[in-house]
């Protein structure tokens, strides 16, 4: 996979970092030329110096061959601008904005980009008490539709050693995969969990909360 990062700061060029060392070839736009001239030996990417709301820096940044499109910068307004930009002049078939005001997560999507608030994300997992150890992975999907999680059941979850069925999980919320061990388990409602499960929750962004709450709440 080609993938455009633009933005700047740790976070970003961590994770241009460990794209790059899964083999996608990473390419990372920022305006910041101290941040490009620090990370350009450290970072096995493409470094571009510049605006990445410029159609014509994007196109010389490699956006026609792209396959995602990864705006972190500090402005949601420039988020919004490189993402449609991306959309509309390159034909990139993924772009994703991470917005700072969570305000603007709607707004992101009525406009077409899907966007992630992550103050939104850790807040959610704040208000529900749940470590962010135990949930490995939070994924919006089908622009933001449905979310993806990944949860590790730990020995002091009520979940574990009840079966699926058991639960009571919302109605649009399910246990798609369970992974133990070696094992990669496709649940039914007899299916007992055990602790050290990995289980990949599937559920509509107004049903996730109590999903995650019933995997994840620990016993007196």
């Amino acid at each position: 996979m080609k993938a455009l990062l633009l933005g700047g700061g740790r976070p970003l060029w961590f994770l241009a970092q460990t794209l790059a060392r899964k083999g996608h070839a990473v390419t990372v736009v920022s305006r910041d030329a101290h941040e490009c001239a620090h990370f350009a030996n450290r970072v096995a990417a493409t470094i571009v110096h510049g605006d990445a709301t410029d159609p014509g820096l994007l196109e010389d940044a490699g956006a026609r061959s792209a396959q995602l499109v990864l705006a972190a910068m500090a402005n949601d307004a420039d988020n919004l601008v490189a993402c449609q930009v991306a959309q509309r002049w390159f034909a990139v078939p993924r772009v994703i904005a991470l917005v700072n005001d969570p305000d603007n997560q709607e707004v992101f999507a009525a406009l077409g980009v899907q966007a992630i608030s992550t103050v939104v994300t850790v807040a959610s997992l704040v208000e529900q008490r749940v470590t962010i150890d135990q949930v490995t992975n939070l994924i919006p999907a089908a622009d933001g539709r449905v979310t993806l999680t990944e949860i590790t059941l730990e020995e002091q979850n009520t979940a574990v050693g009840r079966r699926v069925v058991e639960l009571g999980l919302p109605r649009d919320a399910l246990i798609a995969v369970i992974t133990r061990a070696e094992q990669t388990i496709v649940p039914r409602g007899e299916t007992q969990l055990q602790v050290g499960d990995r289980v990949l929750l599937v559920a509509l962004p107004e049903s996730h909360p109590a999903a995650l709450r019933l995997l994840t709440t620990n016993g007196g």
